[in-house]
């Protein structure tokens, strides 16, 4: 926390996203720091490569980071594009903020150019109306706003979830997660959870895009490193 990755594990992951921008895709950078020599560090170098960046005070991602005031290269125009960003706001966890009309009314009040956020606030999907509130920077132009979908782990709390479900049962649930007993990692690739995520109007998939969320963020795609040698490290 706070510091810049090992050498050679930046040299692989700048080669990696300079491949991505070469093909024309849009690159979003999350660091970590809390200090503001730091975090002006990390936009400063971002800026510079022409990534937006997101500077977070807090591994669980469930603040609003008090450091800047305001959001780094601030932008009064209305945001209906990806490669229009020049910040975000990353919100894994929003229960912090009290109810759902708190924790909207409170996005309301920041200039971010797109909100990232769970689907559901604690254990409760945002309404439509608290989606469409999250659409709007205080300033009053329009941003986007998008949802993490963990693919990578099935919640026995979510909609989901059937009574006789366990781990072992269907096969493709596995273990549970560690530190959070009511998750469990699944085996994405198969089509029994695709079809939960993608399958038809009740699929996860659906519910976000009726919900009114411009896009998707896919968390977990990582998980299968458990599978291959029982790794427990979330990322």
């Amino acid at each position: 926390f706070g510091k810049p990755p090992e050498e050679d594990q930046r040299k692989i992951l700048e080669k990696q996203i300079e491949r991505a921008k070469a093909n024309g895709l849009k690159v979003l950078v999350i660091d970590y720091a809390r200090s503001p020599k730091a975090i002006d560090q990390v936009y400063r170098r971002n800026a510079a490569r022409g990534y937006a960046a997101f500077a977070a005070d807090s591994l669980e991602l469930n603040t609003l980071p008090a450091y800047p005031k305001r959001p780094f290269n601030e932008n009064p125009q209305s945001v209906l594009s990806l490669k229009n960003v020049r910040n975000f706001l990353v919100l894994r966890d929003s229960s912090s903020f009290g109810r759902q009309d708190e924790f909207a009314l409170a996005m309301n009040d920041t200039n971010f150019d797109m909100i990232v956020t769970d689907v559901f606030h604690g254990r409760k999907a945002l309404t439509k109306q608290a989606v469409e509130t999250l659409k709007y920077k205080k300033v009053g132009g329009r941003r986007l706003v998008l949802a993490i979908l963990d693919i990578g782990a099935a919640a026995s709390y979510r909609y989901y979830w059937r009574p006789n479900w366990r781990e072992g049962s269907p096969l493709w649930i596995s273990a549970p997660v560690r530190d959070d007993p009511d998750r469990y990692r699944v085996q994405y690739w198969r089509p029994e959870w695709q079809r939960i995520i993608t399958g038809d109007t009740q699929s996860y998939i659906y519910g976000i895009i009726d919900q009114g969320f411009d896009g998707v963020v896919l968390d977990g795609l990582d998980s299968y490193r458990f599978f291959e040698g029982g790794n427990e490290e979330e990322t």
